[in-house]
């Protein structure tokens, strides 16, 4: 019985070293989280209504538009297409610059090209700079 509580406690010991170890850095990192977070919900607070009031503005811009040209759908969705389409909530990603803050919004065919471009051009650099090079 004596062992087994000898063991436990070993064990025991263990497990929280460990936890101790990892616990500063896990706690730094979970603090950043939180505070990307928090700062992207503040972000949104102050960039999702001025959003909407572009959309909003779009909409009736388009439709004008839509009316003045005898009822041509391009027309309209020139102006409507770009108040409309971006993002409407600041995410941590975007706070830390990993994804780009779309306002003016693009059809999903040209930022598909413009990624593909992206990728392209990135693994490009990627293998022209080598080790030697410094």
């Amino acid at each position: 019985m004596k062992n087994q509580h000898r063991w436990g406690g070993l064990v025991l010991a263990g497990l929280m070293a460990s936890g101790v170890a990892a616990g500063p850095a896990a706690a730094d990192e979970m603090a950043n989280d939180a505070g990307m977070g928090a700062l992207a919900g503040f972000s949104t607070l102050i960039y999702a209504p001025v959003k909407l009031v572009y959309a909003t503005a779009g909409i009736l811009f388009g439709g004008i538009a839509w009316g003045l040209s005898g009822g041509d759908n391009d027309v309209m969705m020139a102006v409507v297409g770009p108040a409309v389409r971006g993002d409407y909530v600041i995410t941590p990603a975007q706070i830390r610059m990993e994804e780009p803050i779309e306002f003016f919004g693009r059809d999903p065919e040209y930022r598909e090209s413009d990624e593909n471009a992206q990728v392209a051009s990135g693994s490009a650099a990627d293998e022209s700079i080598s080790h030697e090079d410094f």
